[in-house]
C-alpha cells in the first residue's frame, strides 16, 4: 500500500508592481516642478563705458559671443576655450554654418589688451570680420 502524499502548492512571494508607473510618474513630476534651472550667464564680466551704442540689427540667432573676464579667461557660447588658437577652429565652423555670424567680444575692463588683440588675430584668420564690442552706456 503507497501512500498517497500530496504536494502542497508553494505560496508565491512577490512584490505587487501594478502601481509602479504611478509612482515614477508622481516622482517624476515632483522633481520636475521642485527642481531649479539655472541659465548660465557667462563669466562676471565688468564692461566699460561708451558714449555711443549701437543695437545689433540681427537677430541673436546670428550673433556668437566671446567673453573675457579680469583674469583672463575666454569663454564662447557658454564654452571655456583653453587656448587662444583653438577659436580659430570654433568661429570658423560657426562661419560655414551661418555665414551672417557677428561676433560679439565681452571683455572685461580690466583684463588685459594683449588677449583682446590675440583674438582679434584668431578671429582675422578666421575670417570672422563681422565683429561687434560690447560696452555699457554712460
Amino acid at each position: 500500500m503507497a501512500i498517497n502524499i500530496e504536494k502542497k502548492s508553494k505560496i508565491k512571494i512577490g512584490i505587487p508592481t501594478a502601481s509602479l508607473p504611478d509612482i515614477i510618474f508622481q516622482l517624476l513630476i515632483f522633481f520636475m516642478v521642485s527642481t531649479v534651472l539655472r541659465e548660465y550667464q557667462g563669466l562676471k564680466v565688468n564692461l566699460p563705458e561708451a558714449s555711443k551704442i549701437e543695437k545689433l540689427p540681427v537677430t541673436k540667432r546670428h550673433v556668437t559671443t566671446i567673453w573675457v573676464d579680469q583674469f583672463n579667461n575666454v569663454v564662447i557660447d557658454d564654452v571655456s576655450v583653453k587656448r587662444i588658437t583653438d577659436l580659430r577652429s570654433i568661429v570658423y565652423n560657426k562661419l560655414v554654418d551661418d555665414a551672417q555670424l557677428i561676433v560679439s567680444l565681452r571683455v572685461d575692463e580690466n583684463a588685459d589688451m594683449g588677449i583682446v588683440t590675440d583674438i582679434q588675430q584668431e578671429l582675422r584668420k578666421a575670417n570672422a570680420l563681422r565683429i561687434n564690442y560690447s560696452a555699457l552706456p554712460t
